[in-house]
């Protein structure tokens, strides 16, 4: 069992900048490619950006290249996005995700994700 939750979300101006981080528990360690994943209401959660297990290797979704960070810190079971730079349309609920197994690759569809945290809520202010 594996438990998510993420934290950071809020409102801010376009332009500016939000932190969202996901501490993980249980069944889970630095073995396993973790993702930030977002969703509008009626439309279909999208991938926004993953971070392996294996040190440095990132993959981010064409929108938010040169704007979002994705980050860990395995000594805190915790996963970061810094968001930079955001527009209106970054506006979105906001879900972690774990890898289904240890040691696979970063996953760029939700099927690649075997838990979800609840969802935090980003709105952006034009």
């Amino acid at each position: 069992q594996v438990q998510l939750v993420e934290s950071g979300g809020g409102l801010v101006q376009a332009g500016g900048s939000l932190r969202l981080s996901c501490v993980a528990s249980g069944r889970i360690d630095s073995t396993y490619s973790m993702g930030w994943f977002r969703q509008a209401p009626g439309r279909e959660r999208e991938f926004v950006a993953g971070i392996s297990w294996n040190p440095g290797t990132t993959y981010y979704a064409n929108y938010v290249k040169g704007r979002f960070t994705i980050s860990r810190d395995n000594a805190k079971n915790t996963v970061y996005l810094q968001m930079d730079s955001l527009k209106p349309e970054d506006a979105d609920v906001y879900y972690c995700a774990s890898g289904r197994r240890p040691y696979a690759g970063i996953g760029l569809s939700d099927s690649g994700y075997g838990s979800w945290g609840q969802g935090t809520q980003v709105t952006v202010s034009s």
